[in-house]
């Protein structure tokens, strides 16, 4: 079963319709039970970083559970935006640690009296490196992004895409089973389509 992990902070709506006109079946969940049953989970994010930790610190034995999905057992994870921020160890948005799943860290943007931030709208991806999640990725491929952070992986090697925005940040990461996409891609039309199409067969 997909879960898609419910904290209070997400477009959850918005993924399940997307996995919905893909055919798969999925569930919205925020208790042990039913993410213990995941076969994969769709870790969604809109906000604040120190919020969303705060979040899953809510939720007894969350984080015990989400710890053992990704790093025992090794199911297929895919943070979305915030979500992905969150897979790192800590935020220059907060002062609380991340799951620190994959080796990075989130930055605030760099001030520019030209280009505004947050960086709101459609933009291009570069692919650093081929894998799983880009295959099939057209040059003119662009995705929505919606953020005033960008995450910055002190091992390249982990880094799938990047994008440019004031700096080129990346935009979409990959550690074993842990993968992060700092775009939305539920609402990325057929560009989005495609990134859930190559999750969920991984």
């Amino acid at each position: 079963m997909i879960t898609i992990l419910n904290y209070g902070l997400g477009n959850l709506g918005s993924i399940q319709n997307m996995l919905h006109f893909l055919e798969v079946d999925s569930k919205i969940a925020s208790d042990i039970r039913n993410i213990k049953k995941a076969s994969k989970i769709i870790l969604p994010g809109v906000g604040a970083f120190d919020t969303a930790i705060k979040k899953l610190n809510s939720v007894k034995g969350l984080f015990d559970i989400l710890n053992e999905k990704a790093l025992i057992e090794k199911v297929p994870i895919l943070g979305i935006c915030l979500g992905m921020q969150i897979l790192t160890k800590e935020s220059e948005e907060g002062v609380l640690k991340g799951l620190n799943w994959i080796p990075a860290k989130v930055h605030k943007f760099p001030h520019n009296k030209k280009i505004k931030v947050p960086h709101m709208g459609w933009n291009s991806v570069n692919q650093i490196k081929k894998n799983s999640l880009g295959k099939n990725l057209d040059e003119n491929s662009k995705f929505y992004f919606v953020h005033s952070y960008y995450v910055k992986a002190e091992n390249r090697d982990n880094v799938i895409f990047t994008t440019n925005h004031i700096v080129n940040f990346d935009s979409a990461i990959q550690f074993e089973n842990i993968y992060g996409v700092q775009f939305h891609p539920e609402k990325s039309h057929k560009f989005g389509i495609n990134i859930f199409k190559n999750f969920l067969k991984i």
